[in-house]
């Protein structure tokens, strides 16, 4: 029999309003009530909801009172016809151990070891699971992938571009230093007069490179001409540098250096 003290607790709410006994005439399945035992995950989210919901202090448990109620929705839930779990039924018999063994009388010395509160190991239970369960809240209230906002992927198709590495001042100068040392090599006795011109090299170059192809610059010095024309023609290079009309590349850092003509004026 239910005990008259306990409070009634509605068995079912309709539009907001309690229902505190089920109608005689009314068929209800035997599983129809499982949602009861579904509002808690388990005996200490019960007991928690006891402890909150009476405002009683969870370092400081009434065990009576606890038990109490807990007894009291335990019962509620067989009258209703509901599957309890095991693990319901023992945490009964554990809230009835700790009542028991607080009305025991305790001895006037103890040690430090059995003079432990019969509570300690539920009140730890408790804070614990009273923090797991703050934190699963918290966890919940983010936004969550397929329930909050969905995932929207993208496939954008991209071309590898190679990027060369730019020739410097320095490179140049490398590179024409290269030269002379080869020239030097091809000396000559023969002296001569020759009229050179910037002008007539740049043109000789681009006819050089008219069919669009890198030419490796040491190709474009005749170092048998000696060194008055590898200026002019270093000068030359420079100048359609300058002037766009001709790219100069590297493959590699410290790789060789390629020179071609501007692709506009390939294309004319």
């Amino acid at each position: 029999m239910n005990d008259p003290q306990l409070p009634l607790i509605p068995v079912a709410h309709i539009h907001g309003e309690p229902m505190m006994s089920l109608p005689l005439d009314l068929y209800i399945p035997p599983d129809a009530l499982e949602l009861v035992l579904e509002t808690f995950q388990g005996p200490l989210d019960l007991l928690l909801y006891l402890i909150r919901k009476h405002n009683l202090d969870v370092l400081d448990i009434p065990m009576a009172e606890l038990t109490r109620q807990y007894m009291g929705y335990i019962e509620l839930m067989q009258n209703n016809r509901l599957e309890l779990a095991a693990e319901y039924l023992l945490m009964a018999a554990v809230l009835i151990e700790i009542k028991s063994r607080m009305l025991l009388p305790r001895p006037a010395k103890v040690n430090e070891e059995s003079g432990e509160d019969p509570r300690a190991e539920l009140m730890r239970r408790l804070l614990e699971y009273e923090q797991m369960k703050l934190a699963a809240q918290q966890l919940n209230v983010l936004p969550q992938a397929e329930r909050d906002f969905e995932i929207v992927q993208v496939l954008i198709e991209n071309t590898v571009r190679e990027r060369l590495p730019d020739v410097s001042v320095e490179d140049l100068r490398q590179a024409w230093l290269i030269i002379l040392a080869r020239a030097k090599q091809n000396k000559h006795h023969k002296v001569r007069r020759e009229q050179l011109s910037v002008r007539e090299q740049m043109t000789h170059i681009l006819r050089c490179l008219k069919g669009g192809e890198y030419v490796e610059f040491g190709l474009l010095f005749e170092v048998e001409s000696g060194l008055p024309k590898l200026v002019v023609t270093f000068i030359a290079v420079l100048e359609l540098a300058k002037e766009y009309l001709i790219e100069i590349q590297q493959s590699e850092i410290f790789g060789s250096i390629y020179v071609r003509a501007n692709r506009a004026i390939t294309a004319e």
